[in-house]
């Protein structure tokens, strides 16, 4: 059990040190990012992650909401 434990600890120190790799050893290195709007060619064809669909969304005023203002 005890080595079980152990060895699971050392696999996951040894992974963690792989990942890190690129960001401890690289000048201002950083993680990738991985998000939708980071993405060229999504942002090419006008895709966007859903929170900021919703942001959009919320901002803009129905038809009804701008003939209230009047």
């Amino acid at each position: 059990m005890l080595a079980t434990l152990l060895l699971t600890v050392i696999i996951l120190v040894i992974s963690l040190i792989l990942l890190s790799v690129k960001i401890l050893f690289k000048k201002n290195g950083q993680f990738p990012n991985t998000h939708v709007s980071g993405n060229k060619a999504l942002m090419d064809k006008g895709i966007t992650c859903a929170q900021s669909q919703h942001a959009e969304q919320v901002v803009r005023k129905n038809l009804y909401d701008r003939l209230k203002e009047i």
